[in-house]
């Protein structure tokens, strides 16, 4: 055995293992092109020389680690940071470590993330998929023997088991409560047409105006940022200036949208009503406080996670779940 002061290499495992240097790196990135005799050679002179931890050779074997990658899109909206909170709680549970990842609303990145996960042996991926992710890019992962969980958006026909908040109840409850006072001149703000939550926040809008036989009202897309609600309501305002309610598909849309209206010299809740959607801390704590849909992160942590169990106990788990909201009904909407 080589002396322990001395660097284990790959060469001394190719030497132990009797087969090439690069036969012990496809084993090592977990490629099916090398048979199972020679996989258990090589893993077994990883044990002998202390080329990587016991637990690690192990994991190579089973394909599983206890690492859990928890891919986000946008680590920037503190719905975000609620969410992989309440993640983390539940995977710490499970006796999971998760590592947690920033896309930046990137699919590019997202491939390259986890393009350089996969070298870790994660034992899963939960991820919020960046605009534009391909069915096809997702499902050959999962080929791949890699679990995969999509939270929050949906990516059509994938096979990735998926954990969405009631996106069209929301937003068709937080209509309702306006058009239930007799306002009828309302407008949806926010969201892009490449994210599967955009087209169903915006599906509960139009249900619930159709359920009153009211005529299509104005719908901005906008970045899901502050500067993107301001945006989105300087171009309405313009557009229909008798504006009376706004809809908007997040919180932090809502947030600029807010700005906006007083920067007009119009008073929220009184000439112009808001409601958001997330529910995120500080929304309850502006004045005036923010009416808005409630997530339940807390919940969206527990159903992915029992999910991720019957997945990697080779179990079937349900391939769409959906996770109740309500209306928190504040100030700006009264």
């Amino acid at each position: 055995m080589k002396n322990k002061t001395n660097k284990v290499t790959i060469f001394d495992v190719a030497k132990e293992a009797e087969v090439s240097k690069s036969t012990v790196s496809l084993v090592l990135t977990q490629s099916d092109k090398v048979s199972d005799k020679r996989k258990e050679k090589v893993l077994q002179a990883i044990d002998k020389l202390g080329y990587v931890y016991n637990r690690d050779a192990a994991a190579l074997r089973s394909k599983r680690s206890n690492l859990v990658a928890v891919i986000i899109n946008d680590l920037t909206n503190p719905f975000a940071a609620q969410l992989a909170v309440g993640l983390e709680e539940h995977l710490y549970a499970m006796g999971m470590l998760p590592m947690l990842v920033n896309t930046a609303e990137s699919y590019q990145r997202q491939q390259q993330v986890v393009k350089n996960l996969k070298e870790y042996n994660v034992a899963a991926f939960i991820m919020c998929p960046a605009p534009g992710t391909e069915q096809v890019w997702l499902d050959e992962l999962i080929q791949h023997n890699f679990p995969v969980i999509n939270i929050m958006r949906e990516v059509p026909y994938s096979r990735a088991p998926t954990i969405l908040p009631d996106n069209k109840k929301g937003t068709h409850l937080a209509t309702t409560h306006i058009l239930e006072q007799g306002i009828t001149d309302i407008a949806f703000l926010g969201g892009t047409d490449d994210i599967s939550d955009y087209h169903e926040r915006l599906n509960g809008f139009l249900s619930a105006l159709e359920k009153f036989n009211i005529n299509t009202q104005p719908v901005i897309k906008a970045v899901t940022n502050r500067q993107g609600g301001r945006d989105a309501f300087n171009q309405l305002y313009k557009l229909a200036p008798h504006i009376k309610a706004v809809i908007c598909f997040n919180d932090v849309i809502a947030y600029g949208v807010i700005e906006a209206i007083g920067q007009h010299g119009l008073i929220v809740g009184k000439d112009i009503k808001v409601v958001g959607f997330d529910d995120l801390a500080d929304s309850k704590l502006m004045s005036p406080s923010l009416s808005t849909v409630a997530i339940d992160a807390h919940e969206i942590g527990k159903r992915t996670c029992h999910t991720l169990q019957e997945l990697l106990n080779n179990t079937a788990a349900p391939v769409r779940t959906l996770v109740d909201v309500s209306l928190q009904i504040r100030d700006s909407s009264k």
